[in-house]
């Protein structure tokens, strides 16, 4: 457990707070690119605990301003999208997609221009990249490194991308991905139903053979590594091997044909986060029925498709009939909304010092302490760490068999994914 100072440490992450400020020096995901139309509506974004307006100009270049208009603090999402700019439908006042003031009609006609010049807009650097706007909201003049992950480079048409907006605050979210002990639990009715499907026993399901697997992990550049290995009937060993790049991403392993899949969870604020969740193939296109099954009885609006997802109000949507005629949890549209309605019920802010931890959570004491370690020599001046050097097109989970003397460490989970299928 942790206790309550440590607990605020790692997620209050508003401005000024260590974890905040910390947080601020990575490049994070914030909306899907397609949620941004040329000369379209502007989107309102909150992230850490701040808002924020984007938009796509004509020339469809992204821009990212603080919300409020730098004359009277009006709402830019309310503002006119055109001629690569905002214009602020209270006083005229445009901001071109750079963030530079090009017009203030509201001052005299000799003076706009020395007026408008020494305006200064709050507006940040801003990458497109895997269907993804991406943006730096920290101090530096000079962004950090961009995690090129393997998702970033691969086509559109290779990649889906969802994001939920949920209530709880984002270490809750990645806490919920690194956990590997709940999956053969909590989906077991989803991992069931799979295996009735495909008529045979595939990687999911094998995790849900063994409950209580063994694990083992290393500490990466980017975060950690972790194994979690299950001894099968047949005398091989079953590794799910899971790479946690922190702060913010987690990919979850599968075997080698499926597609891969990989996590975000973003905070919005202390009590609200952003999933996003990827779903992409580096060899071919992604076929439509993957996202359809995966996001099965969601809102639909793949900008947030946990909108329908429920609350304590109506139990999360629980259906108590089916639990007594097998359904596990009773929460049966799909498995991100399961892993939602358990953090959520939680609170919005977990309370961790009443936390009974095991060995199954060896993971998670493992990421808070490198997360605390982290933040406390942030606050103390040192540099934000997983960033600069590392090779993040190489990160690929896996899940997989293999004889028993062997060991994880040793499996090329890029290079098994390159075999073709037998």
């Amino acid at each position: 457990m942790l206790t309550p100072e440590h607990n605020d440490l790692l997620t209050q992450v508003g401005p000024g707070t260590p974890m905040g400020e910390m947080l601020r020096e990575y490049w994070a995901p914030v909306l899907r690119s397609q949620a941004l139309e040329a000369d379209g509506a502007p989107v309102r974004v909150r992230a850490l605990g701040e808002n924020f307006v984007a938009f796509r100009a004509s020339d469809g270049r992204v821009g990212f301003f603080d919300e409020g208009c730098p004359h009277r603090c009006t709402s830019l999402a309310l503002a006119r999208n055109e001629d690569n700019a905002l214009t602020c439908i209270f006083h005229g006042w445009k901001i071109d997609v750079s963030g530079k003031v090009v017009e203030v009609p509201s001052e005299p006609p000799e003076r706009r221009a020395e007026f408008a010049a020494k305006v200064r807009v709050r507006h940040y650097p801003v990458r497109e990249a895997g269907t993804l706007i991406w943006v730096y909201l920290g101090k530096k003049e000079q962004p950090p490194e961009f995690p090129r992950f393997e998702f970033t480079q691969l086509p559109a048409s290779h990649i889906d991308v969802h994001r939920g907006v949920v209530h709880y605050n984002w270490l809750q979210g990645l806490e919920a991905h690194i956990d590997s002990a709940h999956l053969g639990i909590l989906h077991r009715s989803f991992i069931s139903k799979q295996t009735a499907i495909r008529g045979k026993i595939d990687d999911i399901a094998m995790a849900a053979a063994d409950n209580g697997p063994r694990f083992e992990l290393d500490v990466t550049p980017y975060g950690l590594r972790e194994a979690a290995l299950r001894q099968m009937k047949d005398g091989s060993m079953y590794a799910r091997i899971r790479d946690i790049v922190l702060p913010y991403f987690t990919f979850i392993p599968f075997n080698r044909y499926a597609p891969c899949q990989g996590r975000a969870s973003v905070p919005i604020d202390d009590e609200w986060n952003a999933e996003f969740y990827l779903i992409y193939d580096p060899y071919k296109p992604l076929s439509p029925e993957v996202p359809a099954t995966a996001y099965a009885g969601s809102s639909g609006d793949p900008n947030n498709f946990s909108a329908n997802l429920g609350d304590f109000d109506n139990v999360w949507h629980q259906d108590r009939r089916s639990m007594k005629e097998g359904h596990w949890s009773g929460l049966g549209r799909n498995v991100p909304f399961e892993d939602f309605t358990v953090e959520a019920s939680m609170g919005s802010r977990l309370d961790r010092s009443r936390e009974y931890l095991g060995s199954s959570d060896t993971i998670i004491i493992r990421a808070r302490r490198l997360l605390l370690d982290a933040v406390q020599a942030f606050a103390q001046g040192k540099q934000a760490p997983w960033q600069n050097g590392i090779d993040f097109s190489r990160i690929r989970s896996l899940a997989m068999s293999y004889p028993a003397s062997d060991s994880w460490r040793s499996l090329d989970t890029v290079g098994a994914y390159s075999q073709p299928e037998a």
